[in-house]
């Protein structure tokens, strides 16, 4: 079986008192359901779907939880009893396809509250019977004061509210006040046949109210009457009586936690008093610390002050430094470009140097050359010299050139 979290109510999961509040409605709406098709929207766990069924032709349990319709369907087999997964406000139902239909505790929890409106006018019969109830939102607000408001509804009505909402769907609304209220009951040992209630007239209060419930119809409804539903385990005097028990220990509870309180009260008001005293003390020593502190203070003023005009003659002697500073940056950036510019100038100077300086040692390999040739030359004719000065030095001394020269034939050469 599901877990109760609050959103749907869970047979043998919630407080009693919550059980017969929900219950009563289904007991109220069984009244209207003999021998005709039911619808019970957002029936949850089933359990007021197998109520209605007892006295109805056949019911129709619509949920949107999964989890909550294979509850009902496992917890209540019944031949005229079905269960389906569908939303409130888009039911899979034709027009006009039933009776009676009921939406207990649903119209809180949708955004869209007037799709669930709708869908009951479309699916009611024309003579049929549209029960709907929802929480009195002054009330409800009320009782979660210190809770806080209620997780699972997004829109809570107040009376007028809520009667007008329904009037814009259905002309003929009954409006019914749901409260929890206390009874006397005779209950016979034997031979009971049957019951018989006594209702004292009252004024209805709409505001004070727990729950509203309306009966809506496209047609004029019956005149209402009281709807009194009597739980069999309801005794309230002895719940009352159990609930003064519970509260008695309760307060026998507080009033042993208020004795140790006020003894630690007692205890807390002595070590006040401690305290205060050893205030007292701590105070005159605090205005000895302050006229300390105030010296000191004045002292820290004077430091202060000096320390301002030292760092006043820090800055103009920075400022002087730095402008200084600034003239040699500039000084030395004047410099650096006058000396990038003699590196450049002498760089070229010296490319050109050593361009000159090549063709130099060109012209010297070239010279050297020459000189090689030439001296090889000059060793050659001094060689050829040589040889015609022999061959000279031959003919002088032969005796044909001296015969001829005796007789003035041949030239006269000349040797030196």
């Amino acid at each position: 079986m599901a877990e109760f979290t609050g959103e749907r109510v869970i047979p043998g999961k919630v407080h009693p008192d919550l059980w017969n509040e929900h219950f009563a409605r289904y007991a109220f709406a069984a009244r209207l359901a003999r021998q005709k098709r039911v619808l019970d929207i957002a029936s949850g766990s089933g359990y007021g779907s197998a109520e209605l069924a007892t006295v109805a032709q056949h019911v129709v349990g619509v949920d949107i939880s999964e989890e909550a319709i294979e509850a009902a369907r496992s917890s209540y087999a019944l031949p005229n009893l079905f269960f389906q997964v569908a939303s409130a406000e888009q039911l899979p139902f034709p027009d006009a396809s039933f009776d009676l239909i009921v939406a207990f505790e649903v119209i809180e929890h949708l955004a869209n509250w007037r799709g669930l409106l709708a869908e009951a006018q479309r699916l009611l019969a024309p003579d049929g019977q549209f029960v709907v109830s929802t929480p009195n939102r002054l009330y409800y607000e009320e009782t979660r004061a210190v809770c806080g408001p209620n997780p699972y509804h997004v829109h809570e009505f107040e009376f007028e509210e809520f009667r007008s909402a329904l009037r814009a769907y259905f002309p003929y609304v009954s409006m019914f006040l749901q409260n929890h209220t206390s009874v006397i009951v005779f209950e016979p040992l034997e031979g009971d046949c049957g019951s018989e209630a006594r209702v004292e007239a009252a004024v209805s209060c709409p505001a004070t109210s727990h729950f509203f419930v309306a009966v809506c119809a496209q047609k004029p409804l019956p005149a209402g009457f009281r709807f009194v539903y009597l739980p069999t385990t309801s005794n309230v005097l002895r719940e009352r009586e159990q609930h003064i028990a519970k509260l008695e220990n309760e307060l026998e509870k507080k009033n042993r936690w208020l004795e140790r309180s006020l003894l630690e009260h007692e205890q807390l008001v002595k070590i006040h008093t401690e305290q205060t005293e050893e205030l007292k003390r701590r105070s005159l020593w605090a205005q000895e610390l302050n006229q300390q502190l105030e010296a000191t203070q004045a002292r820290v003023v004077e430091l202060q002050q000096e320390l301002a005009a030292e760092q006043k003659a820090g800055a103009e002697t920075a400022a002087q430094y730095e402008a200084k500073i600034a003239e040699l940056e500039a000084d030395l950036k004047a410099r650096t470009r006058w000396a990038q510019e003699l590196e450049a100038s002498l760089s070229q100077q010296l490319a050109q140097k050593c361009e000159e300086l090549a063709q130099c040692v060109e012209i010297l390999h070239q010279t050297e050359s020459d000189l090689e040739e030439r001296t090889r030359w000059a060793l050659s004719l001094q060689s050829d010299l040589e040889q015609a000065q022999a061959r000279l030095s031959s003919v002088v001394a032969s005796r044909w050139y001296r015969l001829g020269r005796s007789f003035g034939l041949g030239p006269e050469l000349n040797r030196k």
